[in-house]
């Protein structure tokens, strides 16, 4: 905490080092929950250039609370821009699972059957609560432990296991054989 805690004072002095260093720490996190929220890669790029355009411009407002860390600042920043990008658009956020899963494996059979299983998997996460499909996001999309997800949401760890081990039940149920 103490390291982080000097670098947003560097970058609330504007040090360009420390303004980097935190683009360049949570960018491909920040980027990951943007779109997996989405689903469209050009657009999740966008706004995560446009979270970080927003933590810069309001750096200075940052102050330390309770258990909250730059990061979960900067979930909270992107969270919010996702939702008024839907509310814009005029429909809610559904998890879609992001392609680009697929198009890591070099063979077109492969990738075809990673396509569909996230397919299914996509079908069955719009099942989930919001507050279910958001730690899977966080948990899985973002990679963060749920120390960091409890901050972000505004929860205990407690009820951030429960919501994660219903949401990974609800789909095992919905995507078991049969």
């Amino acid at each position: 905490m103490h390291d982080e805690a000097s670098l947003v004072r560097r970058a609330q002095q504007r040090d360009p080092a420390a303004l980097t260093q935190i683009y360049e720490e949570n960018f491909d996190r920040i980027y990951r929950y943007i779109v997996l929220k989405m689903g469209d890669r050009t657009e999740a790029e966008d706004m995560t250039q446009q979270v970080f355009l927003n933590a810069i411009k309001s750096i200075s407002s940052f102050k330390w609370k309770k258990g909250a860390t730059l990061s979960s600042w900067l979930y909270r920043i992107a969270h919010n821009q996702v939702v008024d990008y839907y509310r814009r658009k005029g429909s809610s956020p559904t998890v879609p699972i992001m392609e680009t899963v697929a198009a890591r494996d070099p063979l077109p059979e492969t990738a075809v059957e990673i396509k569909m299983e996230v397919e299914e998997l996509s079908l069955a996460a719009r099942k989930l609560t919001r507050a279910q499909q958001e730690v899977i996001s966080l948990r899985f999309a973002a990679d963060l432990p749920i120390a960091e997800v409890a901050r972000i949401m505004g929860k205990s760890e407690g009820a951030i296991k429960a919501l994660q081990h219903s949401a990974v039940s609800a789909l095992r149920r919905a995507m078991a054989p049969g």
